[in-house]
């Protein structure tokens, strides 16, 4: 006959789905073989030693972090050990440097031999959630340009701003603005002024692969570029090469003094985000740098990098 426990672990262990089990103390008591594995592929530190850990502890740093999907976690957890309801569901974002990544998780509380339970489980949903995201995106694109709109941004940089937050990551942000655009658009006509909106855009956008990554279209002659996990020294090789392959598209501004082609100038600012700071704040520091640019003679790059301070 089988054993009971070895047949229900077994089972458990088939599962695709990431199952953790707690006491009403939060220590985790049982974990899957499918939550061992993905903790090993992720890097964790506590694979060998779950069950010293407690499952609400954790989420607490989470939350005192800033995480605000740590923060939902702990009190809806917290609420079903409290007997306030009877069960919990979160959809919340886990992504990689090289993939997104969406988790369904869910709280159910159980008894056995009069001590209390609680089996939390953790389903991937990234399949619907990027379907979802792909209908969302076609409402975010830009009409003219074909990459994110000015909502998508703040969206997404708020997203961004939350995950470095958590991470202890840094974020870089730039600004871009095409040089003495109204001369181009007046010389040469709206519609080779359209045409250049789209090959910058389409640049800039060839240099944003990952998800913590997003080019996006600031307002009229305006691109903003978005950089998780990058330091400064990093953004400012990428601009390098953006500015370089911006140079080779050769496009005409001849009232554009000293070039007569198409030049830009960038505001690029790198922080660690914190509470001291805001997204409001990083806009505000990298515009202003922006104009300091356009000061020094335009087709310029200043930079500031406030993950030093």
């Amino acid at each position: 006959m089988l054993d009971d426990k070895m047949f229900l672990k077994q089972v458990l262990d088939t599962t695709p789905d990431q199952v953790v089990v707690i006491n009403d103390s939060g220590e985790i008591v049982f974990v899957n073989k499918s939550w061992q594995n993905f903790g090993e592929q992720n890097d964790c530190t506590c694979c060998d030693v779950w069950e010293q850990k407690n499952y609400l502890v954790e989420c607490k740093k989470a939350a005192d972090n800033g995480d605000e999907f740590g923060l939902n976690a702990y009190q809806g957890i917290l609420a079903i050990i409290e007997q306030q309801q009877s069960d919990f569901y979160l959809e919340y974002p886990c992504h990689s440097e090289n993939e997104k990544r969406w988790f369904m998780m869910r709280v159910v509380p159980f008894e056995l031999s009069d001590k209390k339970y609680y089996v939390i489980s953790h389903q991937n949903i990234t399949e619907r959630k990027l379907a979802e995201e792909q209908v969302q995106k076609l409402a975010a694109i830009d009409g003219l340009t074909d990459i994110a709109n000015r909502g998508f941004f703040d969206t997404f940089l708020e997203q961004e701003w939350n995950r470095c937050q958590r991470l202890g990551m840094p974020l870089s942000l730039a600004i871009i603005d095409i040089d003495d655009f109204k001369l181009l658009d007046d010389t040469y006509g709206h519609q080779q002024g359209d045409t250049c909106l789209k090959k910058v855009a389409k640049v800039l956008n060839e240099f944003t692969k990952r998800p913590g990554d997003l080019c996006a279209r600031f307002g009229g002659e305006e691109f903003v570029l978005v950089y998780g996990n990058t330091s400064s020294d990093q953004a400012l090789l990428v601009l390098n090469d953006i500015l370089e392959k911006l140079k080779h598209l050769n496009i005409e501004n001849k009232h554009s003094l000293p070039s007569q082609t198409l030049t830009v100038s960038v505001g690029l600012t790198t922080i660690t985000p914190n509470s001291d700071f805001t997204c409001a704040y990083l806009i505000k520091e990298a515009d202003d740098l922006l104009y300091k640019a356009k000061d020094k003679g335009k087709d310029a790059l200043c930079v500031s990098d406030l993950a030093l301070i």
